[in-house]
């Protein structure tokens, strides 16, 4: 089994915010046509929302932690002690202001890069992860660009809606991310990066 987790903050003023493109990913149209089979429900468990379906052959859990961005790593924890998950199976697709807006990069590890989303997961994962001879910073994430701030504060930037150009970037991205999950899902994280960060 594998987890992907999207970040975002619930609610419907955040829906279409910079900050919520994990959440855009795992209710977007690219990774839910078996919903339209009956099947993969959203439901409420581990201090967020979940929905499990197969790809690649594979079942894969989709989580959207409803603890708001800063505390996402309570949601991903409690996950990955329910299913009893090594971090090797953790996915976690988030914003990222240092990207233009559109691209697509996936990492097998590395820092939060000072977001506050990612930070709380390795914090979190710190106790889990150490008994793997990890880090909490050791598990794979997608990022998503959403293009620079500019003159605009960061935090309020990430909290607004993407224009009419930015999302058309994002609903392209939307694709390739999607595809990218499931290379990652059916043939890891070294194959997933082969293909998708060199088609940037």
């Amino acid at each position: 089994m594998k987890l992907v987790v999207g970040l975002g903050n619930p609610g419907s003023q955040y829906s279409d915010t910079r900050h919520n493109a994990g959440f855009m990913l795992l209710e977007s149209r690219y990774l839910s046509g078996p919903l339209q089979e009956g099947q993969g429900r959203w439901k409420s468990a581990h201090k967020g929302l979940i929905r499990t379906l197969t790809l690649g052959g594979r079942s894969v859990v989709f989580l959207r932690p409803m603890t708001y961005m800063n505390l996402s790593g309570q949601a991903v924890l409690a996950a990955m002690r329910f299913y009893h998950l090594p971090l090797e199976n953790l996915l976690v697709v988030v914003d990222d202001a240092a990207l233009p807006c559109g691209a697509v990069r996936l990492r097998a590890g590395g820092s939060s890069g000072g977001h506050n989303g990612l930070g709380d997961i390795e914090r979190a994962l710190a106790n889990l992860a150490a008994r793997e001879g990890k880090t909490g910073r050791d598990y794979a994430r997608l990022r998503i660009g959403i293009g620079a701030p500019g003159a605009t504060p960061l935090e309020t930037y990430v909290l607004r809606n993407f224009s009419v150009a930015q999302r058309r970037l994002i609903e392209s991205a939307l694709l390739r991310a999607a595809e990218a999950v499931e290379c990652w899902v059916s043939l890891g994280i070294t194959q997933a990066m082969n293909r998708y960060n060199s088609r940037q």
